[in-house]
């Protein structure tokens, strides 16, 4: 048995997730609503095709073949890598039945059209059938696959692999112990900035121009890629050479978009970036969902947020919107920068946001281990964002129905946003060091020096190393939350005119 002849099967499955990826795609951007039904039984076929394949027993003779110790040591790193995810995605999936997973996917179609109209009509009721039947396949494929000590563990392995619930809650604990006591000293001593020029009516075509420019900027390639318009903002990788960008236009909100394209835009330099020689490869993705996160906040915020990117892109900015010719740029930077619970986590400044992640943290869990039921979402989610926020819920949609995950069935995925900012804060604390006045680079308009930064450290790899030993190749330390402490502290005293409760 040859290496080549696996990476030819592999290839062969990654064709059908590729054309899953673009059915998918496609019913978030283009597709007519009356279509939805078929193209959801099509794209149940397309998961079980790959699925079937990822299970069979020609994968089952390759997993055994070359995890043979004396093959095993005659593999390259990327080809035993490569057979490790394998190995690991067939040990964890070929306990569910082919069907099961068939209709599962076919229900998580159905449930993410189901969650578009319930999100319009802000009726959560439309949308709670959709969601049981999806955490009840949830809760089943757990079983089938067995656990140790939380049921959440399976999930969470999906997207951060070797993170656990444990490791979660030490993480949370540390972080809130800091950032709670910020964010009360920051409302009750800091001068908030001045956003009343933020409000206005934004041209939307002038906006579909203003994320162009700006993915231009960052040095997104067009010829391997796209920007179209959906209800929930995504990137995703089609195959090599295609990786898509999707953001949302308010009229009455220009820095919405703004944000979103640069957070989407960060996704897909990384997917870009990733090694030719991984093509079709189990490697050619990203390490984790939290390290990919970590790239989209980084431009998002590290970059997008700053007052260096703003000293070289305002006149841009103004030149698009004649209402900002008379704003000063530090005015603007400080308005971008308001730290303040709200209600939509996408729309959550760098302070808050990881509250909004360790609330959905809380309510998945308890929901997967059976503490409570799809039903009491909505109250649930409404006492919670009280008591992390203070902030009253209007409706569901506001609330429970914000986020697209749950109807896709993408249970684990919450806490890759949070273990992103960590992950961003420590990597652009690296680069920092590396990049001769970095700062002075992005204020120049040299955003291309962070990126080659990024693709020689991080991008290129694809997923050939664990999250946890990238940060320690990247950095030279394990993950450590102080790194985002450092950051934010830093940078909104200074906007908020404080002084830190530890450094008075």
């Amino acid at each position: 048995m040859d290496i080549r002849e696996f990476y030819d099967y592999c290839k062969e499955i990654a064709s059908y997730t590729s054309a899953a990826a673009l059915v998918e795609w496609d019913m978030r951007t283009k597709m007519p609503p009356k279509a939805a039904p078929d193209r959801s039984m099509v794209a149940g076929k397309l998961g079980r095709t790959a699925f079937e394949m990822s299970t069979s027993p020609r994968m089952a003779a390759f997993v055994e073949y070359f995890n043979r110790p004396a093959v095993d040591r005659q593999l390259s790193e990327v080809d035993r890598r490569n057979v490790e995810l394998e190995t690991k995605q067939y040990r964890k999936i070929s306990a569910i039945p082919p069907d099961k997973y068939e209709k599962f996917t076919v229900a998580c179609s159905k449930g993410e059209y189901a969650w578009q109209e319930a999100k319009a009509k802000s009726d959560f009721a439309m949308f709670r059938p959709y969601l049981e039947e999806i955490v009840a396949y949830q809760k089943e494929f757990i079983e089938y696959c067995g656990y140790e000590k939380n049921r959440y563990d399976v999930l969470l392995d999906d997207y951060e692999p070797s993170v656990t619930t444990e490791d979660l809650r030490v993480i949370i604990d540390g972080l809130k112990s800091e950032l709670v006591p910020f964010i009360r000293q920051l409302q009750e001593e800091g001068k908030r900035p001045d956003t009343s020029f933020l409000k206005g009516t934004f041209d939307k075509a002038t906006q579909e121009q203003l994320s162009l420019d700006i993915l231009k900027a960052m040095t997104y390639d067009f010829g391997a890629g796209r920007i179209d318009e959906t209800a929930h903002p995504f990137t995703t990788g089609i195959g090599f050479g295609d990786v898509r960008v999707t953001t949302h236009y308010y009229e009455d909100n220009v820095a919405s978009a703004l944000f979103s394209t640069m957070h989407e835009g960060g996704h897909a330099l990384y997917e870009q970036g990733i090694s030719e020689e991984y093509r079709w490869m189990p490697i050619h993705k990203g390490a984790s969902m939290g390290i990919h996160e970590s790239q989209s906040r980084t431009w998002e915020n590290l970059v997008g947020r700053s007052e260096a990117f703003w000293k070289y892109y305002y006149p841009r900015f103004q030149s698009r919107f004649a209402q900002f010719e008379g704003v000063p740029v530090e005015d603007f930077y400080r308005a971008i920068n308001v730290a303040e619970p709200s209600l939509i986590r996408t729309e959550a400044d760098e302070v808050t946001y990881n509250l909004h992640v360790m609330l959905r943290f809380e309510i998945e869990e308890a929901l997967i281990n059976g503490k409570v039921e799809v039903a009491d979402l909505p109250d649930l989610w409404n006492a919670k964002m009280k008591e992390y926020l203070g902030v009253e819920v209007p409706d569901d949609a506001h609330g429970v129905l914000q986020d697209v995950h749950w109807s896709g069935g993408l249970f684990g995925y919450f806490p890759s946003y949070m273990l992103g900012n960590l992950y961003a804060a420590q990597f652009f604390a690296t680069a920092r060091q590396e990049i001769p006045d970095l700062d002075g680079q992005i204020a120049a308009g040299h955003l291309d020096m962070l990126r080659e930064w990024q693709r020689s450290k991080i991008h290129q790899y694809g997923a050939l190393y664990d999250p946890k030993d990238l940060v320690v190749r990247v950095t030279g330390k394990p993950l450590d939350y102080h790194y985002f402490m450092s950051e934010v502290k830093e940078k909104y005293s200074r906007i908020y005119g404080i002084v830190p409760s530890e450094s008075k």
